[in-house]
């Protein structure tokens, strides 16, 4: 079984909303982020995934929460088994005249299409059904304030 260590961000417009992104290969909903390169710090992980998937240049962050442990197992679609060590950043994005007319869709069409949809929802508006298994304990946190660094 392989870790995984990947890094995704929290970031939120000006309402508190977070922004979400539906992927490509798996049609859920999360955090954007995703593995880390060989020779990458952490944040830079962060940074450049936020960048890839979304088109928004991360300005600031901190460090939100480790999540690592028996939570975080998962098992693709072919069968491969992971266990993910995921760090996610509270992070600062410029996203003015970014948004759709809806006031909702950030407007972005990335080049490898991972994301098929990036959205700002409040954290009530979020279905925890619509979130990708390895995500969930995050969004759930989130839904209850639990605020410790380190989590299993």
């Amino acid at each position: 079984m392989r870790i995984l260590v990947t890094g995704g961000a929290i970031i939120r417009d000006d309402q508190g909303r977070i922004l979400l992104q539906r992927r490509s290969d798996y049609g859920d909903w999360g955090l954007p982020g995703g593995g880390m390169n060989a020779g990458e710090s952490i944040e830079e992980t962060m940074v450049r995934e936020v960048h890839e998937e979304t088109g928004l240049v991360v300005t600031d962050y901190e460090l939100y929460a480790v999540y690592s442990g028996s939570r975080m197992k998962y098992r693709y679609p072919d069968g491969n088994e992971v266990v993910f060590v995921m760090f996610i950043f509270n992070a600062k994005a410029a996203i003015a005249g970014k948004i759709a007319e809806d006031n909702k869709t950030l407007r972005y069409t990335d080049k490898e299409q991972e994301s098929l949809q990036l959205e700002f929802k409040s954290i009530e508006e979020i279905n925890i059904e619509d979130i990708s298994t390895v995500q969930k304990p995050l969004i759930e946190d989130l839904k209850n304030d639990i605020r410790s660094i380190l989590r299993t």
